[in-house]
């Protein structure tokens, strides 16, 4: 197996391909630990490019989470996992931004054009789909264990839940809730953070899309913890200015995930291009 790693001439100096010759699976390649700034910038291009098409996505972003918060205001228990949730299949949901970037790339953009970005995908992306949504499922019924679990003669008010959640009497709740949501957004993060935009760029299957993305996550640790870390931010931001930063944070978000999958994910060409 001959791994040789190079730059090309006309890539950044923080980027390399990870060039397998016997892998049936394309090049991977390996970027710097800050390069995902660069594809918020690159994402924040591409939402200015669209307008509208794109503000539409972080209109039905904001929708979503406000009537989210109205069903279930006297609830706690299932907004914090529905909401978990509702992140979760956050990279389904941005499919529609991808396309718009894919589109701008070719000089071309609309917005009825990426709604119906999955024709002719519906099989392979519906799998991933149905994987994204037995994973929320399970995280909901977790979610719901460890309010029972610590809540056992009551469920909390939503202000009773929000006081306990900041108060330092309350540690070992907050933790086993992160810890838990941690592991599911990690399996969920780690399978699909390059795997949808390749399956509508390259109709990819779901099982190979899903390789790919746990084999580039891996090669990209530390650019992949900076990626994480700024998209938990931007949805805190989010959700504390009443769900209105979504408005500019998810398009954002789906835009610059379009980007990183561009780079990290090469073509046939570049294993072509590297000596055996």
């Amino acid at each position: 197996m001959a791994d040789q790693l190079q730059g090309g001439d006309s890539a950044p100096p923080d980027i390399k391909s990870v060039i397998d010759q016997e892998s049936v699976f394309p090049p991977i390649r390996r970027v710097g630990m800050f390069r995902p700034l660069t594809w918020l910038r690159l994402g924040w291009r591409d939402l200015r490019a669209a307008g509208i098409s794109s503000i539409f996505y972080g209109i039905c972003f904001t929708v979503m989470g406000t009537v989210l918060q109205l069903v279930l205001n006297n609830a706690p228990e299932y907004l914090s996992a529905l909401t978990c949730g509702f992140l979760l299949l956050g990279p389904m949901l941005a499919l529609g931004l991808y396309d718009i970037s894919r589109r701008l790339e070719d000089t071309h953009s609309g917005l009825l054009g990426s709604v119906f970005s999955m024709q002719g995908r519906w099989s392979n992306i519906g799998v991933l789909t149905l994987v994204l949504a037995v994973i929320t499922m399970v995280w909901a019924r977790a979610s719901l264990v460890i309010f029972a679990l610590f809540y056992n003669k009551g469920m909390p008010t939503m202000h009773g839940f929000l006081a306990q959640l900041f108060s330092l009497n309350n540690l070992e709740f907050v933790a086993v809730y992160l810890c838990v949501g941690f592991v599911f957004a990690s399996i969920v993060f780690a399978i699909s953070w390059v795997a949808i935009p390749m399956m509508l760029d390259r109709d990819t299957d779901a099982i190979t899309a899903m390789i790919i993305s746990c084999v580039a996550l891996f090669i990209n640790v530390p650019a992949t913890l900076v990626w994480a870390g700024l998209i938990i931010a931007s949805v805190v931001v989010s959700f504390m200015s009443w769900n209105l930063g979504f408005l500019i944070t998810m398009p954002l978000i789906g835009h610059a995930s379009w980007h990183a999958y561009k780079e990290i994910v090469a073509t046939a060409a570049d294993r072509q291009a590297q000596p055996d």
